[in-house]
């Protein structure tokens, strides 16, 4: 069985829990990154998320290579902004063909994880979700505790 890592990380939470799957699962790993490589941080930050999700904006990506058809699993990791998943990860889902799959998602969110993977499950539903689950900030409140959560639910995924 042939998996991938499909993830976008602003802050580096994405990117910690998908290096760890990627080592439990011997995943291929595909980083999404946007075109926009400016650095925004404080309430700047916030509000450029925040306006990005609510204007629907999808942002270009940076080239990166993805067959979906080479994959038997696929896991995709998305940071939360205002309750939905990054638009980046949208970018990807709105230009990537996902079909007959079995996907497991995860998030990362600083505050409340909102309607994220429902409105992930909506757009994947020609589909198999085969397991979900969300971290309050992986990499920085608690890791190893964190790493061990990852481990335990990559073994799942594997089934």
């Amino acid at each position: 069985m042939k998996t991938a890592v499909v993830y976008y990380s602003y802050d580096g939470n994405c990117a910690f829990v998908s290096e760890q799957i990627k080592a439990q699962l011997k995943a291929d790993i595909i980083r999404l990154e946007t075109a926009d490589n400016k650095r925004r941080s404080g309430f700047v930050k916030i509000l450029w998320g925040c306006v990005q999700v609510f204007t629907g904006k999808r942002p270009a990506l940076k080239p990166y290579t993805f067959d979906a058809e080479a994959y038997d699993t696929i896991v995709l990791g998305t940071p939360v902004w205002a309750g939905s998943p990054a638009p980046a990860m949208l970018t990807f889902l709105s230009k990537t063909r996902i079909r007959g799959k079995k996907i497991a998602l995860f998030i990362c969110h600083g505050g409340t994880k909102g309607k994220a993977l429902e409105k992930l499950r909506a757009l994947l539903q020609e589909n198999t979700i085969i397991s979900e689950i969300d971290f309050a900030e992986p990499a920085r409140k608690n890791p190893q505790e964190q790493k061990k959560r990852i481990e335990d639910w990559a073994k799942a995924i594997n089934g």
